[in-house]
């Protein structure tokens, strides 16, 4: 594993570092740019901009027309925690060993120099305000000053908070002690670097619609926070990390924006069903979201339940995408759009239904194809899209690039900054994710310009315990995998060879594979 790690970079960048930190002529500070990173929890690119003109979506489709949208961009894992720490580490999961909820990369990888980290070594201001890396695993070392988290409730209702309460109580004297327990720290910080499952879990219903203003629930008063922030640091350079917790459930957001889908315009989803030959590791049964009180335990959704799911996640992204414009707005009132590099970024794909799945968890393009959409100052053109194959892991060096800042060596992405000038050039053959099935089972997939192929691998086993192909050409659901039919034997021994040959071989042409 060829991370970047602090002795690394304090060997390599040494110069750099020292140049980056040097008094600037005005010519040379141009384009160290500030960076607005947002990151938005659990949603799908199901945006105006993406080409769904049902959602209400008008701030983050003002942000597409003033940057390049990419419309083929996936994460490595398709779960909170994994995801993110492989974006701001710029590594995959199989390099950061994080592939649960409950493992800090600080355990596995503990010299990594993370995203943010970089940028506080290059003499930026580094924050973050609410959820960046997953709730209860932070990084102190990427951040200038100590992480934020808004305060407010995730319900509007006190009835719904108070019940909640009564239930906590009862479960806490009930197991004899809190519900994760920290197995191991860092002897530094004091941050939990493992942590145990949650032994149980208190949940409200799935979905509200207070009646409660904006900044009443968490990511308002996140706004609130970003628009001081950003008056308070206009003249540093700042990296403000800004992480919006919907649409993720419980799906909570002012009635004003469910007012904006009637129940009558909501449609449940076509390929209700599971894809036809999918092996079974290939789907779950959505616990996370049966852990809400209106959910049931086992068994499809009924319809009706399906749809108001549908319209409550529209009204929560609507209600995010107001928020990020209350701080792109600020951003424009200050005048720092001439030098801020902006990126927005959901961490990952969400179902809504689609192969009788909720949630994330898979390796379908529902889960693993995300938002991503970059603004830089001296774009030569904006508004543009690009159908190139991205992924998350492409962050980090982009950002690095689009801020002058030298690229580290390590990382398992590359900058898609040539995207920006020119969105249309050859680009990667493949895009890479992978999700766990307990512990003795990892998928493996890949995602080509026509095709998604996927690989079960039992431990100590050569053959895999399940494959999946499916052809987006004529099959853009995923709704029958055709991995098993005699004609694709062929197709399936390249694209196998091509999966087993990983990222290093599906580079953009010109890019080292070392």
């Amino acid at each position: 594993m060829n991370a970047i790690t602090r002795r690394m970079f304090l060997q390599t960048s040494a110069l750099a570092a020292g140049a980056a930190l040097a008094p600037k002529t005005p010519a040379q500070s141009a384009k160290q740019y500030n960076v607005l990173f947002i990151a938005v929890d659990d949603l799908r690119p199901q945006l105006g901009c993406y080409g769904f003109s049902q959602m209400k979506t008008p701030h983050i489709d003002r942000l597409a027309s003033q940057g390049l949208l990419f419309e083929r961009a996936y994460c490595q894992q398709a779960v909170c925690s994994p995801s993110r720490t492989s974006l701001l580490t710029g590594l995959r999961p199989d390099s950061t060993k994080v592939y649960d909820l409950q493992t800090h990369f600080r355990l596995t990888i503990p010299d990594v120099v993370t995203l943010p980290q970089y940028f506080k070594i290059h003499g930026y201001h580094t924050q973050a305000l609410s959820k960046i890396y997953h709730g209860g695993l932070d990084d102190p070392a990427s951040w200038s000053v100590p992480h934020w988290s808004p305060k407010a409730k995730n319900y509007g209702s006190q009835e719904i908070l108070e019940a909640m309460k009564h239930d906590q109580e009862e479960l806490l004297e009930k197991n004899e002690g809190p519900a994760v327990e920290i197995l191991e720290r860092d002897s530094q910080t004091g941050q939990p670097l493992k942590v145990t499952r949650p032994k149980f879990r208190v949940r409200g219903p799935s979905w509200e619609s207070p009646d409660v203003s904006d900044n009443a629930l968490p990511d308002g008063e996140t706004a609130d926070r970003a628009v001081e922030l950003l008056r308070a640091l206009k003249n540093q350079r700042f990296f403000l990390a800004v992480g919006f917790l919907k649409p993720h459930l419980p799906f909570v957001a002012p009635r004003k924006y469910f007012d904006s889908y009637p129940p009558e315009s909501i449609s449940a989803a076509e390929n209700s069903y599971p894809p036809k030959d999918a092996p079974p590791f290939a789907l779950h049964n959505f616990g996370e979201l049966r852990n809400y009180k209106d959910i049931p335990k086992e068994g499809p959704l009924p319809e009706e339940k399906s749809k108001e799911l549908v319209r409550a996640y529209y009204a929560a992204a609507s209600y995010v995408d107001a928020q990020i414009g209350r701080v792109l707005d600020e951003l424009d009132k200050l005048d720092l759009r001439k030098n801020t590099v902006v990126v927005l970024w959901g961490d990952h794909g969400w179902q809504l239904g689609e192969h009788a799945l909720w949630c994330k968890h898979t390796n379908f393009e529902t889960s693993t194809h995300s938002p991503l959409i970059l603004s830089a100052p001296d774009m030569p053109a904006q508004g543009i899209k690009t159908d190139r194959l991205a992924e998350f892991v492409d962050i980090y060096p982009t950002l690095c690039e689009l801020c002058s800042l030298p690229v580290p060596g390590g990382l398992e992405g590359v900058s898609l900054a040539p995207l920006m000038k020119d969105p249309h050039r050859p680009w990667k053959k493949a895009a890479f994710s992978q999700y766990p099935r307990g512990n003795n089972i990892m998928g493996y997939s890949m995602r080509t310009d026509r095709y998604r192929y996927t690989e079960w691998i039992r431990k100590d086993v050569d053959e895999p315990a399940g494959v999946e192909l499916y052809d987006h050409a004529l099959d853009p659901q995923e709704n029958v995998n055709i991995a098993g039919r005699p004609e694709e034997k062929e197709r399936i021994l390249q694209l196998g060879k091509m999966l087993h040959a990983s990222w290093r071989n599906s580079l953009p042409p010109g890019y080292s594979k070392k």
